[in-house]
């Protein structure tokens, strides 16, 4: 099916006005090709970024609440937390217990060590870490 569309693509475009939005579309998909077609060289790779995408989705819904913090240090604060959430979420652990259970833990800790045994690990990984 990709060498087809490639075939048309390639005899269509001298036919398309440059500047119309079928001839950006149709210009875009002829220099970016080999990009577009990297997932068909490599069984590993999905076909599309959704994954990504619905993971970046918090930090840009974020970024219109970000307008409205009052300080820098404020922006931050919100930042660290979609980060932690984020990160926990990543590593299939629920978000709401991580942060309870870093918010009591946390101010125990009297080491780096103490600090890393609470990053948001899957429980695998967690528990070969401590061992």
């Amino acid at each position: 099916m990709l060498e087809g569309l490639r075939g048309w693509l390639d005899q269509h475009l001298p036919l398309v006005l440059p500047r119309s939005a079928l001839g950006k579309a149709m210009h875009y998909a002829h220099t970016q090709w080999d990009t577009l077609t990297v997932y068909t060289q490599d069984g590993r790779l999905r076909i599309d970024n959704n994954l990504t995408e619905n993971a970046i989705r918090p930090f840009v819904i974020g970024r219109k609440n970000w307008l409205f913090c009052d300080t820098p240090a404020g922006a931050d604060a919100s930042a660290n937390l979609y980060s932690l959430i984020e990160t926990a979420k990543a590593n299939g652990i629920e978000p709401y217990a991580y942060l309870k259970r870093l918010f009591t833990e946390l101010p125990k800790a009297t080491s780096l060590a103490d600090i890393e045994a609470m990053l948001p690990l899957p429980d695998d990984r967690a528990a070969s870490q401590a061992a």
